[in-house]
């Protein structure tokens, strides 16, 4: 791992005339392979090789406000598993202005802003992207990645200070004397009257977006605000503390956002992560899968130099027919224009969340309706009916094959059934390893209640909420009874000048083959 020291910031100040240096500002921009959570609560984590390095420089932003550009990315270099930057900064009041709070170390925390244009999402629903467009990096107090810092601030702004020039001899000698000069003591001066005013003067408050801008910036600025509402309320009305409550100014209230837009789906694939997924083959609308079907029967010779029976093997060809996958969403020009920048980034990650659950949904449907083999759990609630149950579906599965169960995918009743399940003395089967006086020395496996992670007679336990049936199989390795191939092909989109909108669409292609359907068991 690259680990950066953060050097001692200088900003040097331009004399009058002398050449001004390189304003730049130069740190890491990014760490490849490293988890982040961003400011609307996704998980995000930047696959190596996401980010380009050449093509079209980065805008340089103040907290990725686009409103606010100081400058461009002129530099991008990949050492190791991280992304080193140099940028220009403009010279320009905002430019100063990031210049300086970077010396001072305020703004020491660097952003990117992309585009993602490929993306998946893990077991933990982290959303790993592995290609961006790379739009603009931003300055800010406080980054989603710990290392993203800046550690070098190169840069003079021209500083000058009044001088004061003495035109004559009267005005030096004036100076003298005026120094010279006992002071006389300050003169007590009572206060005026108020004025009153017939009609009062009109109450100037801010508006709607003056109001949000001011929030947003934080500081003195919006203490500044405030304290301009106040004191215009009461220029409105002086010698009257008038009641200022919500119900008179509804029009300067904004409508704050706490926190991220809650979503209360897991984004998870259980049987799709679980069985795993091939590369889908690129040319073609079908492509074809090999199998054996037939294979050499070897029989015993009774004597010397008998004729020994022929033998055949035959290696059958199936069809598997790529289907799509995707949906879209049509979003006008105004919303991408007047709502907050993280609103695009919550439709494609809605978008690529509903293409994961309708693929998982397909795959999970595709091997559970090619499954004949049964075995019957009895009672539900007796544990040693689950024993025999599983015993049974390994039973048919290794005389076909040889091969035993990896897997077993149930549905969230049957998990509950399962891990509930008790023996002849009411303890658990399939116990919370580590619960008090519950060590689990005689458990056929354990569960939890707050994971779906388990292992019932040393299978891998799958939950998912897809699954129309609870069934069990061996679906590991290369000889896995059942294939999942997929190409997803992210994000797209285009604008549609008819009605000012632009659509977004999420789809890729995917296919389910089941090998063998000897290799699996449902439960009845």
């Amino acid at each position: 791992m690259l680990r950066l020291i953060p050097q001692d910031l200088n900003l040097d100040a331009a004399k009058d005339g002398a050449t001004m240096p390189r304003r730049t500002l130069a740190g890491v921009a990014v760490q490849y392979e490293v988890e982040a959570v961003v400011s609307d609560g996704q998980k995000v984590k930047f696959a190596t090789g996401s980010l380009p390095l050449e093509g079209k420089k980065p805008k340089m932003y103040m907290y990725h406000d686009s409103a606010e550009p100081i400058g461009l990315v002129t530099s991008r270099e990949l050492v190791g598993d991280t992304i080193l930057f140099e940028a220009t900064i403009s010279a320009t009041r905002d430019g100063d202005e990031a210049l300086q709070l970077a010396k001072d170390g305020v703004l020491d925390s660097v952003s990117v802003g992309i585009m993602p244009t490929e993306f998946s999402y893990d077991e933990s629903g982290t959303m790993v992207i592995t290609k961006a467009d790379w739009q603009e990096l931003s300055l800010l107090p406080f980054g989603a990645f710990e290392n993203a810092k800046v550690d070098r601030v190169a840069a003079s702004i021209p500083e000058t200070e009044p001088e004061i020039v003495l035109t004559s001899n009267q005005d030096q000698q004036t100076e003298v004397t005026d120094m010279t000069q006992p002071q006389e003591a300050p003169q007590v001066i009572e206060p005026a009257q108020v004025l009153t005013y017939a009609q009062p003067r009109k109450l100037r408050l801010p508006s709607t977006s003056e109001y949000i801008a001011s929030y947003v910036r934080g500081g003195s600025d919006f203490a500044t605000m405030n304290a301009n509402i106040k004191q215009a309320v009461v220029e409105a009305a002086p010698g009257v503390a008038p009641f200022v409550n919500t119900e008179s100014t509804p029009g300067i209230l904004p409508e704050i956002i706490t926190g991220s837009v809650y979503d209360g789906l897991n984004p998870v694939r259980p049987f799709v992560t679980a069985i795993g997924t091939r590369a889908m083959p690129a040319s073609g609308a079908t492509f074809r899968r090999p199998k054996i079907t037939t294979r050499p029967v070897v029989q015993q010779q009774s004597v010397q130099f008998d004729q020994l029976n022929a033998s055949t093997v035959v290696v059958s060809n199936n069809d598997v027919s790529k289907l799509s996958f995707g949906t879209f969403v049509t979003v006008s020009e105004q919303d991408l224009d007047w709502s907050d920048p993280a609103s695009i980034d919550i439709i494609l990650n809605q978008l690529a969340i509903a293409y994961g659950q309708a693929t998982d949904n397909y795959a999970i449907d595709t091997c559970h309706a090619a499954i004949t083999q049964t075995s019957s759990v009895a009672d539900t609630a007796v544990g040693a009916d689950w024993v025999a149950a599983i015993y049974e579906g390994a039973r048919q599965i290794s005389t076909d094959t040889n091969y035993l169960p990896t897997h077993m995918f149930v549905t969230p009743a049957s998990w509950k059934a399962l891990a509930s399940s008790v023996d002849d003395a009411n303890r658990p089967v399939f116990p919370f390893v580590g619960a008090p006086n519950l060590m689990g020395q005689n458990a056929a496996g354990n569960s939890s209640a707050t994971s779906w992670n388990g292992n019932p007679l040393g299978l891998v336990l799958v939950v998912d909420r897809h699954a129309p049936g609870s069934f069990m199989g061996h679906a590991a390795g290369p000889a896995a009874g059942f294939e999942f191939y997929e190409q997803q092909k992210g994000a797209i989109s285009v604008d549609v000048p008819a009605t000012l909108g632009r659509t977004i669409a999420f789809r890729g292609y995917a296919a389910g083959f089941m090998a063998d359907a000897t290799k699996f068991v449902k439960f009845v």
